[in-house]
C-alpha cells in the first residue's frame, strides 16, 4: 500500500515506520524532513506540510499521529491552544483532502487518547461508556472530542475511519517511561497521590501491531481503545515497575505537591481511568503483552 503517515518521527510513529516499511511505500509528514530522513532512512518520501496537495488520490491509507506532546509543558492558555490546534488543524486538513479525492484512501487511522473519558474513578470503561456532563467539561475530553470529530468527517462509502484512543505507551527508549526511569533506577520511585487512580497502558509493540491490524482488516471502523486488557492502579503499576527493575518504590508523590508544581496538568497523574479494549478484542486482535508484568519483563529484559 501507499501510506501517508503524520507524526512519523515521534516515539510511536518511528516504530510504526519500521514495522510497515518492508511491505509498503511510505510518505512521511514531519516538520523537519532532513532530520527525519537521517533517523528513519532515505527510502521514504518526506513532506514538510500538506499545502501542495489538492487531494489524497495517490494514497491507499493515512495514519495520523501528529500532535504537540500533551505533557511536554505546563498547561498555560498558550500551551493548551497549541495542544488543541496541533491535533485539530492537521486532522481537519486530512479529512478535507480525503473528501476532495476522486479515489480517496480506503482507510484513515487517526490517534486520540484515553483522556477522552476524563476522570472516572475505579470503574472499568469500554468504547460504549456514556460520559457525564462533568467529564465532558474537562480539557482532555475537549481536546480528544474535537480531534475525533475532525477525523470522522472523512467517513464515506469509500473511506473507513478508525479512531485509536491511546493509553500510556510503554517502551524502553521513549514515551512516559523515559521520564520515569531515572528516579526509579535510583530507588526514588513511588505511588502518586493515593495510588488508586487507573493507569490504562499498552506495550509499544502491541500499539503498532493494533494500528497495522486496522490497516489490514476491512471490518475495522469506529472507536477503539488502544490499551491492554488489564489496566492497573498507579500503586500496582509502580510496584510492578520497581519489581522489574529490582528497586524499592516507597517514596510517594503527594497530590498537593504535584498540583503546585504542574498546575492543571497534574490531573494526568493524579486522576485516571481503567480503560479496556473491548472492540479490539471482539474484532480478533490478540495482545502480546496483556499484563503489566509481561510488559515490564520484556521492556527491562536486558
Amino acid at each position: 500500500m501507499k501510506i501517508l503517515i503524520t507524526g512519523a518521527s515521534g516515539f510511536v510513529g518511528s516504530q510504526l515506520v519500521k514495522l510497515l516499511s518492508p511491505q509498503h511505500r511510505l510518505t512521511l509528514l514531519t516538520r523537519s524532513p532532513g532530520s527525519a530522513a537521517a533517523k528513519l532512512g532515505a527510502a521514504h518520501r518526506y513532506l514538510a506540510d500538506l499545502d501542495n496537495l489538492a487531494n489524497l488520490d495517490s494514497f491507499d491509507a493515512v495514519i495520523n499521529l501528529a500532535g504537540e506532546p500533551i505533557a511536554g509543558k505546563r498547561w498555560s492558555s498558550v500551551q493548551k491552544e497549541a495542544i488543541c490546534q496541533s491535533r485539530w488543524q492537521i486532522t481537519n486538513k486530512i479529512s478535507a483532502l480525503i473528501k476532495a479525492s476522486q479515489n480517496p484512501p480506503s482507510t484513515f487511522v487517526s490517534a486520540s487518547a484515553v483522556g477522552f473519558y476524563g476522570r472516572q474513578g475505579e470503574q472499568h470503561i469500554n468504547e460504549d461508556f456514556n460520559l457525564s456532563q462533568e467529564s465532558k467539561s474537562e480539557f482532555t475530553h475537549k481536546v480528544c472530542s474535537q480531534w475525533e470529530k475532525a477525523a470522522l468527517n472523512a467517513v464515506s462509502d469509500s473511506t473507513r475511519v478508525c479512531i485509536v484512543r491511546i493509553g500510556l505507551v510503554l517502551g524502553a527508549h521513549g514515551g512516559a517511561l523515559a521520564k520515569m526511569l531515572p528516579a526509579f533506577k535510583l530507588g526514588l520511585g513511588g505511588p502518586i497521590a493515593n495510588g488508586k487512580q487507573g493507569m490504562s497502558w499498552i506495550h509499544q509493540t502491541d500499539l503498532i501491531r493494533l494500528i497495522e491490524f486496522m490497516l489490514n482488516n476491512k471490518q475495522c471502523s469506529g472507536i477503539y481503545n488502544g490499551c491492554a486488557p488489564a489496566p492497573v492502579s498507579n500503586k500496582v503499576f509502580t510496584h510492578a515497575m520497581g519489581t522489574a527493575l529490582k528497586r524499592p518504590t516507597c517514596i510517594p508523590a503527594p497530590a498537593f505537591g504535584l498540583r503546585l508544581a504542574l498546575g492543571e496538568m497534574s490531573t494526568l497523574l493524579i486522576d485516571g481511568q481503567y480503560v479496556v479494549p473491548q472492540k479490539a478484542l471482539a474484532d480478533g486482535f490478540e495482545f502480546s503483552y496483556a499484563t503489566i508484568d509481561d510488559a515490564f519483563s520484556e521492556i527491562f529484559k536486558s
